[in-house]
């Protein structure tokens, strides 16, 4: 895992060893099939990769196609450390597409990586779920 400042983006890159398992933990093949996971974007949106190798954001929540951005990732970029940031993750405790305001200070907390992928898989079921149901 590489992490760092990117510009004015803080970015996390999944090396080609956890891509698999970030990819599986993140559930991203529910709702992205045939998209591959590389990272994260200002801890807000995941980098995905596409089957003809166009790269893509998308938010952590909900992960939907839907909401895909084209993105260009530097080929070779070196990212500037940041001791404040390694291992977490921003997490706002009630995600924006719920009606989270990201200017509520109690609405952002820090998660470790672990608990960030936990909590992305149980939103973005919810997310699902209320659009069936109003579908």
């Amino acid at each position: 895992m590489n992490e760092g400042w990117l510009n004015d983006d803080y970015l996390i890159l999944f090396s080609e060893a956890e891509i698999e398992d970030a990819l599986k933990k993140y559930g991203i093949s529910e709702s992205l099939p045939g998209y591959v996971l590389l990272g994260l974007r200002g801890w807000d949106d995941f980098i995905v990769r596409d089957s003809s190798g166009k790269i893509y954001c998308v938010p952590t929540v909900p992960i939907d196609k839907q909401y895909l951005k084209e993105q260009e990732l530097p080929k070779s970029a070196t990212l500037k450390a940041d001791s404040r940031f390694k291992g977490k993750i921003k997490w706002y405790v009630k995600p924006l597409v719920f009606g989270g305001n990201p200017n509520e200070k109690g609405n952002l907390t820090w998660v470790t990586h672990e608990q960030h992928s936990q909590l992305v898989v149980w939103w973005n079921n919810q997310y699902r779920t209320l659009k069936k149901q109003n579908a």
